[in-house]
């Protein structure tokens, strides 16, 4: 029998004007909306609605955005929303817990301002960048970070052929020089704020580990494909646990796809903001039926 998977964007999904029109159309929205205005302490929404490419790239803006945007589409969902299987892509991870019931609407987004705060802060302590390699397989990859001095590790393995590294500036553009020369068609610095994904996040993961140490995890209401593992989860201390990793592991996101299509996924739809996690399935399942919910 097939099974569908439902997925949740991360950070670069953001465009302004998102979640406008859910907020003039459903009542739900507009209170979901305005509550989290209240537990942010600034009105987010004026940002996503009305603000500018800029406002919307802040970290501390961004995640909770994108959380908000995704968590809302899904409620709206209603009896539609049947997931087989969940998963989220880094931030994203987050939207899944909340939409398989994992975590509360409200701790959800105190959790992923908390996340954002902390990396915010862990950027500025020890500067850093990230770069996409294009066309180069995933052990070479790896290969050329292990063997360039400083911090330079693999983050993010998007779908095969495309692979972000993460950590020190210095370290990431001397890979990326080799990743060109070991025959990477592209190896391009991107424009992020820091080092996300690797240890120079090591300050976000502690406080992080302490606010997820303080909230209420329940159990899901069906698997969960975590970024660490890439592997169906389902034990609410297993699923902590590997939420507080993944801010200094990979994004095994490849991998995630490739479980849950080998665990009986054909359907999987994206739910939030953008279509970047269709355009990822769509490169690792060729086969599998793909759709998005904006």
């Amino acid at each position: 029998m097939s099974k569908h998977a439902f997925v949740f964007p991360g950070q670069g999904s953001q465009f302004v004007g998102m979640g406008k029109d859910l907020y003039e159309n459903h009542t739900v929205a507009r209170e979901m909306f305005d509550k989290a205005n209240e537990i942010l302490g600034f009105r987010i929404t004026d940002l996503m609605f009305d603000g500018t490419d800029e406002d919307l790239r802040q970290t501390n803006v961004t995640q909770p955005a994108i959380f908000l945007h995704s968590v809302v589409r899904a409620k709206l969902m209603g009896d539609d929303f049947k997931p087989d299987m969940v998963a989220g892509h880094s931030l994203g991870e987050f939207s899944a817990l909340v939409a398989a019931g994992v975590l509360g609407f409200e701790d959800g987004l105190k959790l992923v301002y908390q996340r954002a705060m902390a990396m915010q802060e862990a950027c500025e302590v020890e500067p850093g960048t990230m770069a996409a390699v294009l066309a180069l397989a995933d052990e070479k990859v790896e290969e050329v970070c292990a063997n360039t001095d400083g911090v330079v590790v693999p983050a993010n393995y998007n779908c095969p052929g495309q692979l972000v590294i993460s950590g020190a500036y210095t370290a990431v553009e001397k890979a990326c020089e080799l990743m060109k020369e070991a025959g990477a068609k592209r190896a391009l610095i991107l424009p992020v704020g820091g080092a996300f994904h690797s240890p120079l996040m090591e300050p976000a993961r502690e406080k992080l580990a302490k606010a997820i140490e303080n909230t209420n995890f329940g159990d899901p209401i069906c698997a969960i494909y975590q970024n660490v593992t890439a592997k169906a989860e389902t034990d609410k201390n297993t699923i902590k646990q590997n939420l507080v990793s993944q801010l200094t592991a990979p994004v095994r996101w490849t991998q995630s796809v490739q479980s849950m299509w080998n665990d009986g996924a054909t359907m999987f739809t994206e739910v939030g903001p953008g279509k970047v996690l269709q355009g990822l399935v769509k490169k690792i399942a060729p086969e599998a039926e793909i759709a998005g919910v904006q």
